[in-house]
């Protein structure tokens, strides 16, 4: 039998340089961060702290606020992306608007706050996914002359 050194090992096994199939994998730092979402009307304000994944929004868990299912998973999207849901606890304020404008609010808060807290690592996976982008589709004003927005009267020929 051979023997191999120390000094031996070390340079086998510990590669000079390094390709995009061995590069080792950068996971994302756990750092505190706060951001603002907008959508519609609504107003989230986000803060993220290192944490078990806890979600307070307005003093209530997330499914007590958002009871359904289709917009627990619009506000989470963004960290079961980066599979950070159990990393960071969430405490939200959000003012105005409807439950549908509220959630788009806060998933956009989540995402600005991800990106806040590592812009390095968070930013291309939360970009690529849209969810860095304000939706900037606001209801439209009424016009005078005019019922609605864009509904006219009834015209009368004679």
């Amino acid at each position: 039998m051979t023997e191999t050194t120390v000094d031996q090992l070390d340079t086998e096994e510990t590669p000079q340089s390094y390709t995009s199939e061995s590069a080792p994998s950068r996971t994302s730092a756990i750092e505190p961060a706060a951001a603002t979402g907008r959508r519609k009307q609504a107003i989230a304000r986000v803060r993220i702290a290192p944490g078990s994944g806890n979600w307070t929004i307005n003093g209530r868990p997330l499914e007590a606020y958002f009871p359904n299912k289709v917009h627990q998973q619009l506000v989470s999207s963004p960290l079961v992306d980066l599979e950070l849901s159990e990393s960071y606890d969430i405490v939200a304020r959000i003012d105005g608007g409807g439950v549908s404008g509220q959630a788009g609010a806060l998933r956009l808060g989540i995402a600005r706050a991800l990106n806040a807290a590592d812009t390095e690592n968070n930013r291309p996976a939360l970009k690529k996914a849209g969810y860095l982008t304000r939706d900037a589709r606001v209801t439209e004003r009424k016009k005078a002359g005019l019922k609605k927005a864009r509904k006219a009267p009834q015209y009368s020929k004679r």
